[in-house]
């Protein structure tokens, strides 16, 4: 099991967190829990209600669209962060291709963390603003 100095190093290295002070990652922090998972588990399915985003800390993982594989992830990317603003469906399918180590954070503790530090939800804003922006660009030049 990582430390919370660990789980800090993780968080800061995502982007959507990236933006956060040493504090603000702190108190998202201690809303994770870390969690193991073997080669082969499916971590999030396409089209089912999403509830809890996942970070990556070790290992790979395989990002499937319509049954077609599209990304393979490792330390710092993380799945199915929609779901830490909404129930709403996967995006897509996600399965451990290695063994894997993941900090996990549902939507009622991610908002808990908001509601106590509300600066981070405009650096959370602007993280997937860019994000769009960036997709935007990919999609329509």
């Amino acid at each position: 099991m990582a430390s919370k100095k660990q789980h800090l190093d993780h968080l800061r290295s995502v982007p959507l967190f990236s933006a956060c002070t040493k504090k603000e990652l702190e108190k998202v922090a201690k809303a994770v829990d870390e969690i193991s998972m073997t080669a082969g588990t499916l971590i999030v399915d396409q089209g089912q209600t999403g509830r809890e985003a996942f970070v990556v800390m070790d290992g790979a993982v395989a990002v499937k669209r319509n049954g077609r594989k599209i990304a393979t992830l490792g330390a710092g990317d993380v799945v199915g962060e929609l779901s830490l603003l909404d129930h709403g469906p996967r995006t897509a399918t996600a399965v451990c291709e290695t063994d894997c180590t993941l900090l996990v954070i549902d939507q009622r503790r991610f908002l808990g963390v908001i509601d106590d530090v509300p600066s981070i939800s405009h650096k959370l804003l602007a993280a997937l603003a860019s994000r769009i922006r960036e997709l935007d660009r990919q999609y329509y030049g």
